[in-house]
């Protein structure tokens, strides 16, 4: 498995090498012939960081003392080896070979990239993303990305994005998953990592969208789709399954649990948000609401919710060369609109591709949520990043019912990641808001609550391609 895992690291970052350094000069000129070496073209920054300047900025001192172990590893075990290596991979033309590899076509507007991903706990897997740019017209982008362990588990997606124009685009996409090893500790802000449970989830999910990008990167999104759920008892390893771990009386059975829900649903996402659109660094603002309706099919009019939240973020680039240093706060909410209560995969959580991911996803789940969090991110070579956050925050009953100091928690999460438009051939796949899957590792820490002592008591350990379901 870490060979395989390992593999794809390569792959993606020479991939990206030769993708950006080939096309990043003339966006307009049309790809090299496969059989034709890489164009010749300046030396580029490889350090990806910028000329260096003299005396520095007083404001990076502070990070620099505290980060300084974290500083030693990306510098003298990733920056600077990958400094060396890539070069050396382009004079050989390593990149374009492996690029006309998993490419097809003149234009490589087709291609199949192998995935994996391991994350400490869980049941790996391996799988592929396949995208076809311009697939029926010009500015039709596809892709699937299908991942699964053989005899565990199995999970894809299918998405279409059609640019309209720079501003307007529609999204259309279908999802299945069929996963027995979800972590389930019981629910409110006081629930224990002893009580670690398993249950399966089976699901279906397809639906429409259309988005309106306007000032700066500002965007508004409405869609409506389709759920069907049904959850039952999981497994994983030695964990007692969901309804083991309740007859312990560790905690009660929650709704939904054995029973199958479908949903139609209406969401919109609106956020105004002050940074230029072409890439990730400079300094900024964003305020984002998100809202979802939805109603179960099955059981209308008796069982329905309303889910929505809000983030508010400021970001500051204390260099000009991405040195980003981020405070946000997000709350989330649901609420049920009719006699029945929400369904288990319904409430808020917060782990995994949540706020706080130092947990693992859904390690803590009510009808709130409430975090807030501090990330410092910094770049280490040719699109890698590093990234740090700490993070405070739980959940708790409806409307923060029982917010109280003493029941947050912690997460700290230290994580590396490739750029997310890496590998797409779209010049402006920053700007659309259309991202590819990157590379990632990341290692967590959550802790209990604080009036419980605060002792570390969760850890996650990720490194691979995340899913996008």
């Amino acid at each position: 498995m870490k060979r395989r895992v390992a593999a794809v690291g390569i792959v993606v970052v020479l991939l990206a090498s030769h993708h950006r350094s080939t096309y990043a000069d003339s966006p307009s000129q049309a790809p090299p012939r496969p059989d034709s070496p890489s164009t010749k073209r300046p030396i580029p920054d490889y350090d990806g960081r910028g000329p260096p300047r003299s005396g520095g900025n007083p404001a990076l001192w502070l990070p620099r003392l505290l980060l300084s172990p974290v500083y030693l590893v990306s510098e003298f075990l990733l920056r600077r080896p990958l400094a060396i290596a890539i070069p050396a991979a382009e004079h050989a033309d390593v990149p374009r070979k492996l690029y006309d590899f998993f490419t097809f076509g003149r234009e490589h507007k087709l291609g199949i990239v192998p995935t994996a991903l391991a994350e400490f706990n869980f049941n790996p897997s391996v799988g592929f993303l396949a995208f076809w740019n311009d697939a029926g017209f010009k500015n039709d982008d596809m892709t699937l990305h299908a991942e699964g362990w053989p005899d565990a588990w199995a999970a894809a997606i299918f998405t279409q994005h059609i640019q309209l124009d720079r501003s307007h685009a529609v999204l259309v996409h279908a999802s299945a998953i069929r996963r027995p090893d979800k972590v389930f500790y019981g629910l409110g802000p006081e629930s224990l990592q002893s009580s670690q449970s398993r249950y399966g989830v089976n699901s279906v999910d397809a639906g429409g969208a259309y988005e309106w990008r306007f000032w700066r990167s500002s965007r508004i999104q409405t869609a409506v789709g389709v759920r069907d759920v049904s959850v039952y008892d999981g497994h994983y390893g030695i964990d007692p399954s969901l309804l083991n771990e309740a007859a312990t009386g560790a905690f009660p059975v929650p709704y939904g649990f054995g029973r199958e829900y479908t949903a139609e649903y209406n969401r919109v996402v609106g956020s105004v948000d002050t940074r230029a659109p072409a890439g990730r660094l400079g300094s900024g603002a964003r305020l984002e609401v998100t809202g979802e309706q939805a109603s179960d099919l099955r059981n209308t009019p008796a069982s329905g919710w309303l889910r929505y939240g809000a983030t508010a973020e400021v970001v500051a680039d204390l260099d000009g060369y991405g040195r980003l240093l981020g405070l946000s706060v997000t709350t989330l909410f649901v609420d049920p609109l009719g006699a029945e209560p929400v369904p288990l995969t319904e409430l808020v959580y917060l782990g995994g591709d949540h706020p706080m991911p130092g947990y693992y996803e859904g390690r803590l789940r009510d009808r709130s949520a409430a975090a807030a969090t501090a990330s410092y991110s910094w770049p280490i070579g040719p699109w890698l990043d590093g990234s740090l956050q700490l993070a405070v925050g739980n959940v708790f009953g409806t409307h923060l019912a029982g917010f109280d100091a003493g029941l947050l928690r912690f997460s700290g999460a230290l994580g590396l990641s490739v750029d997310g438009c890496a590998l797409s051939s779209n010049p402006e796949c920053q700007t659309q808001g259309f991202q590819g899957s990157p590379l990632e590792l990341l290692v967590g820490i959550g802790t209990e609550t604080f009036d419980h002592g605060g002792q570390v008591d969760s850890i996650r350990v990720m490194f691979g391609v995340p899913h996008t379901f």
